[in-house]
């Protein structure tokens, strides 16, 4: 480190270069030794208002005493930086201090730049330790990070060390309102983020935690699931259209095996094994999690595997099911509400909550049991279908109540 040398702040402004109202420019003048830079601070001011020889305005005339606070400000603001490069025992110069206050020196990473390291290290780690689900789910992050920088800031991106907990606000701020994310997509986005923010911190390329302070929280939501009457209205329902029948078969598949829709689109004939109880079980792997997921085969999976086995359609000869997209299959299913008559709005995993609810959970299956089927990493996520069954059970007993 460079450590006699001398610095000196100054400010000047520029009367070749006046603007249509006679104004002229104030530069900032950083030097080090013999080594000088000047940068334009964004302010006028009339030549006859300018004291040369205190390089500083006339506080009597009209706006001085503003530009000065303004340019001792900017002032300070240099010092602050060269205070922190000392201190970490940084060579120092005229050039350095510039780059330093604009948040452009080579030394300093940018929000965007770590963001990019981490989705690369991400994308070659697919297939590895994490999903193609994962990877996009940080693509998308960036994006809503690039949008908010573009709409809060006009700009591409941003120096780490601007980043305070009011970014954090505006973002999650952003993310509700332009966005129109509710939430919890809002919290897991924030999360997202503070992954990164969290990676330039352990690489020392941030020095200061701006969610030291913050804090969410997912909100609680009601999880959709079928009563036994509403599955049971499924089950018996008449279907004269293929596309329907389908996907009605492979929605109840996961209702009686708890399976989510990647999960039953990838099982195969090798998934179907005998378990330690003689009877056929599905041995398997949940896609999102990577947990194992064991499930005894109740009557109606065995029943439909049976009735697909030599289906057409197949992704690969050994899979249960033909293909379909989870998109197209969701919208079926609406279809299906209306003609059964359930007035809830059906998606493929209120099939995965009727398991943990009305199959497993309130016929008195253990919920260590159900946590295992589901491929739950912690017994807590299972822990809500009870709060789900226990409000079912609450609500059941207030009506025998008046009844009573």
């Amino acid at each position: 480190m460079n450590t006699f040398y001398t610095l000196n702040i100054s400010f000047l402004i520029r009367k070749n270069r006046t603007n249509k109202h006679g104004e002229a420019p104030i530069y900032m003048r950083i030097s080090v030794d013999q080594q000088r830079v000047e940068m334009a601070t964004g302010r006028y001011i009339n030549p006859t208002s300018w004291n040369g020889k205190l390089n500083k305005a006339f506080p009597r005339k009209k706006g001085g005493v503003q530009i000065n606070q303004f340019l001792d400000a900017l002032k300070n603001g240099i010092y602050d930086h060269h205070t922190a490069m000392v201190k970490n025992g940084e060579d120092i110069s005229a050039k350095k201090l510039k780059a330093r206050f604009l948040g452009k020196d080579e030394g300093r990473k940018t929000l965007l730049q770590v963001f990019e390291y981490h989705n690369k290290q991400i994308s070659e780690l697919v297939g590895i330790s994490y999903s193609p689900a994962t990877l996009q789910r940080y693509v998308t992050s960036l994006d809503h990070i690039k949008n908010f920088l573009k709409h809060q800031y006009n700009r591409k991106d941003i120096s780490l060390h601007l980043i305070k907990y009011a970014f954090i606000i505006d973002l999650e701020h952003y993310l509700k309102t332009v966005r129109k994310c509710n939430s919890n997509t809002t919290y897991k986005y924030i999360k997202n983020f503070k992954k990164i923010i969290i990676l330039a911190i352990k690489n020392e390329w941030l020095s200061k935690d701006p969610f030291a302070k913050y804090k969410s929280s997912l909100v609680e939501v009601k999880r959709e699931y079928l009563t036994k009457d509403e599955l049971l209205k499924l089950e018996n329902l008449k279907l004269s259209i293929h596309r329907l029948d389908f996907v009605r078969d492979i929605f109840l598949f996961s209702c009686y095996t708890g399976l989510a829709y990647i999960d039953v689109s990838n099982l195969t004939t090798e998934n179907i094994r005998k378990g330690i109880d003689g009877n056929n079980w599905i041995i398997t792997q949940r896609k999102k999690t990577k947990v194992p997921s064991n499930v005894p085969l109740l009557p109606v999976p065995e029943q439909l595997i049976k009735k697909y086995s030599l289906a057409p359609g197949k992704k690969m000869e050994n899979n249960i099911f033909p293909s379909l997209s989870n998109q197209k299959t969701n919208a079926y299913l609406k279809e299906l509400a209306d003609l059964a008559s359930i007035d809830k709005n059906l998606t493929f995993h209120t099939a995965r909550h009727t398991f943990a609810t009305t199959v497993t959970l309130a016929n008195g299956v253990p919920i260590e049991s159900i946590s295992s089927m589901l491929g739950h990493k912690n017994i807590r996520t299972t822990q809500i279908y009870s709060k789900v069954v226990n409000e079912k059970v609450g609500k059941d007993m207030s009506k025998l109540r008046k009844k009573l």
